[in-house]
């Protein structure tokens, strides 16, 4: 669809409880943009990108992130910190609420869709209270072409009003702003947060229950791409790990930044129809493929402006360190038409390691990768936030724990089936610390982790000697080209290998306390991938 079509058609929303609104139909980006500007809730930037603040929520609220418990979802659903289970009749409750308070307001409708794979797509018509918010959904989910909306026909509903407060006392919330899923009315409700991300991660939690369960297919947070040969790679990790970055490769197409479906026909399909990056620190150099995406159509979140050059400040965090930007994939050069890719290779779990640990690379056995994946580790580091002053383990089932409805071992006995039935390599990556922990060593240059990467895909890596880690199990190739042979044994780069091997230990001893939850669920298999010690 052309970014800049005017679209005359209306529609109502009084099948949704919604009355007498204004209601803005599948506006077009500049339309978006420019309505947010005269409204005075975001600036142009000198990019010609658009800037906004999202208010008093610059993240999720993984607390208020709520699933209604019914005949759908009852013995299907984890239920405990992660799936805050809400009844059916406070939730019925709630969406009345919110739809007759935007009836007689204007609001923004748009329909798009989920899946790239057309097997698998999923309808959705989404409700706005901001213009910003419906171009996040023009730029984040996929764009229907101009003749499918005559008879587009919605499946899932998403509502998003940041200015509707819920009462805790009444509504049956933990406070005033709230994200939950109903199964059974295909509904995703948010209110009291403008943070865009709950848009994103609303549908992405809907996908990972309605895939597995219905259709058999492997739900992913992960980012993927496709070499030239038709291989296909596939990046798990956490924020701040590199996900984003590492799959963004000059000489392969990329598939997609964050979620992804991995297809019983063996083929990997991104979900999206854009990119959310976070941009602390961003530069040109280090990440010219988010830098140059980040033009009209771009919305930035929580920056810093430089009022005399109206330039974005990267490096200001005083708002938030989770600024972030979110852009249509096509504004990315290098991209897999139809995003869909084939032929999955090699699977790479990425963990910033900031006790400077784990080698930088290491090749996973089966039952150690189900291990690995159910872990979802990486580290944070002192200053990210308030009371961590030295590393902390993050713990993140399946990388991806807030997303995540189901038992993470289902999760994870899909991928081991996957795996196996593609051959697929699985490569531990560590592109966190070395030398030491975060204070004490370095973070490993992105060159070297590139190196690696680039060492796997090739088959550099298949005829090298291995040694496995004395504490962990995992094999750790000994030689790898363009990389230094001593930073591949991170022992090797401590002043002091005994204090390695100690911390080593400890870390092992806090793999293992985490997955104690787990275990009753675990096979042998996946339990033989602990450490060693």
């Amino acid at each position: 669809m052309d970014n800049n079509t005017l679209f005359t058609q209306s529609i109502s929303l009084k099948e949704l409880g919604i009355e007498n609104a204004k209601i803005h139909y599948q506006l077009s980006p500049d339309e978006l943009h420019d309505i947010t500007i005269k409204s005075g809730q975001g600036i142009e930037v000198s990019s010609g990108s658009l800037a906004v603040n999202t208010g008093e929520y610059t993240g999720r609220s993984p607390l208020d992130r709520f699933i209604v418990k019914d005949s759908v979802t009852e013995n299907e659903v984890w239920w405990g910190k992660v799936n805050i289970p809400f009844s059916p009749e406070a939730f019925e409750k709630l969406y009345n609420k919110v739809t007759a308070y935007l009836s007689g307001k204007e609001i923004f409708a748009r329909d798009s869709y989920v899946c790239s794979d057309q097997n698998y797509r999923l309808n959705v018509r989404v409700v706005t209270e901001t213009a910003w918010a419906n171009l996040f959904c023009y730029n984040m989910f996929l764009r229907p072409e101009m003749e499918e909306l005559a008879d587009f026909d919605p499946e899932w509903t998403l509502l998003c009003v940041p200015s509707f407060m819920a009462d805790p006392i009444i509504d049956g919330t933990r406070q005033s702003n709230f994200a939950i899923l109903d199964f059974t009315r295909k509904v995703v409700l948010i209110g009291g947060t403008g943070y865009t991300g709950e848009i994103k991660k609303g549908i992405f939690s809907a996908l990972n229950f309605i895939l597995p369960v219905f259709k058999n297919t492997l739900p992913m947070h992960c980012s993927a791409n496709v070499g030239k040969d038709g291989d296909t790679a596939i990046f798990f990790g956490l924020s701040g790990t590199g996900k984003t970055t590492l799959s963004a490769d000059p000489n392969r197409k990329l598939i997609g930044d964050d979620e992804h479906g991995w297809t019983n026909e063996n083929t990997v399909f991104n979900f999206e129809g854009g990119c959310y990056a976070k941009v602390i620190n961003l530069s040109e150099e280090n990440e010219p493929d988010i830098f140059r995406a980040i033009k009209k159509g771009a919305i930035l979140e929580n920056v810093i402006i430089n009022k005399d050059t109206n330039d974005v400040d990267f490096e200001d965090i005083s708002i938030t360190q989770n600024t972030r930007v979110s852009y249509p994939i096509f504004h990315i050069d290098n991209i897999q038409q139809g995003s869909i890719g084939e032929n999955p290779k090699n699977i790479f779990f990425l963990t910033a390691d900031a006790y400077g640990i784990l080698p930088p690379i290491a090749l996973l056995t089966p039952g150690q990768a189900a291990y690995y994946f159910i872990s979802g580790y990486t580290a944070k580091v002192a200053g990210t936030e308030a009371g961590i002053t030295e590393p902390q383990p993050n713990f993140s089932t399946c990388f991806g724990a807030p997303f995540m409805p189901l038992h993470p071992t289902r999760y994870a006995e899909m991928l081991t089936k996957k795996m196996k039935d593609a051959n697929v390599k699985v490569w531990l990556i560590n592109t966190g610390w070395t030398g030491g922990p975060y204070g004490v060593g370095s973070r490993m240059k992105l060159k070297y982790t590139r190196a690696m990467i680039t060492a796997a895909l090739n088959g550099e890596l298949d005829d090298v000697p291995y040694e496995n880690h004395h504490v962990f199990g995992i094999a750790k190739p000994q030689t790898c080209p363009n990389v230094p042979s001593e930073i591949l044994n991170p022992r090797n780069t401590w002043e002091d290998p005994e204090l390695y091997d100690k911390k080593a230990i400890e870390l092992a001893q806090k793999f293992k306390a985490n997955f104690t939850k787990f275990e009753e669920f675990a096979n042998a298999e996946i339990m033989a991938g602990a450490p060693l010690t």
